[in-house]
């Protein structure tokens, strides 16, 4: 999620309009283009840029920027969670696919998504119509979307997986770390949470359990990306302990469509 976005959660969303108004709020928001897809870099342990985590926010007209949080609340108190994320996931399939083949997109999955029964047929028609391969995408799950109902959101991540799909299990270390997870589902991929990142140089305790989850993570044959890279140290502290891929403000703050074919061309 845009967390350095979230600024205005603006409970006044939430609280001081019903849903009818919520709902036609958000179709509109929808039509006139205020829900806005940035694209945060992601890259190798070499420096090497290998694709965007796409991340969304809302320009309300009176309330002024929403986080994707908050939008997504709005969005299921309303019954429209699924319709905004068919909205997000065609818009930013259809720009990655004019990125390079050796850029990856990464996509958000909320709890609501995984309770819709459709949401596996919403992505993969959703890449069909933007000529997107499977194999380039990767949806981010964390484990407050499994907690809901693991069975049902496990058949529907095992027939993407199935089409080349990668999962990944998003803000790892910020919840309980359940590991039966990683054995039910197919999660290829750990993306680390920046509270795990934050005090690696500073504290050996903190080295530590970032030394242990990269260990298990290895052994289970899973890519570990490290979230919240924000200084130097950082960077060469998780690629020292054999980080393969991270993301932060060190390497590039959220950005435009136009402005992240800019980068990737630079």
């Amino acid at each position: 999620m845009l967390t350095a976005e979230n600024v205005h959660d603006r409970r006044g969303l939430a609280d001081r309009r019903g849903g009818g108004r919520r709902s036609e709020e958000l179709t509109a928001a929808i039509e006139k283009g205020q829900v806005e897809i940035l694209y945060q870099p992601q890259f190798a342990s070499d420096g090497t840029l290998v694709g965007a985590e796409a991340l969304s926010r809302w320009n309300h007209p009176q309330l002024g920027r929403i986080g994707a949080e908050a939008l997504f609340n709005a969005a299921e108190r309303c019954g429209r969670a699924a319709e905004l994320t068919s909205h997000i996931a065609i818009r930013a399939l259809a720009v990655a696919s004019e990125w390079p083949a050796r850029l990856r997109l990464s996509l958000n999955v909320s709890p609501a998504d995984l309770a819709e029964a459709s949401f596996s047929n919403t992505i993969l028609a959703a890449m069909t119509v933007a000529g997107f391969e499977p194999a380039r995408l990767t949806l981010e799950i964390t484990e407050q979307a499994l907690m809901l109902e693991l069975d049902g959101s496990g058949k529907q991540l095992e027939r993407l997986a199935s089409r080349g799909i990668r999962i990944a299990l998003d803000d790892f270390g910020a919840g309980f770390c359940n590991f039966h997870y990683l054995k039910r589902l197919p999660v290829r991929v750990l993306k680390l949470d920046r509270s795990m990142i934050h005090g690696i140089v500073e504290d050996e305790r903190d080295l530590a359990v970032l030394r242990a989850i990269l260990s298990m993570a290895r052994a289970l044959g899973l890519t570990v990306v490290a979230e919240g890279v924000e200084t130097e140290a950082q960077r060469a502290a998780i690629v020292r302990e054999g980080c393969e891929k991270w993301q932060g403000f060190l390497g590039g703050a959220p950005m435009t469509a136009d402005e992240f074919t800019a980068f990737a061309d630079r």
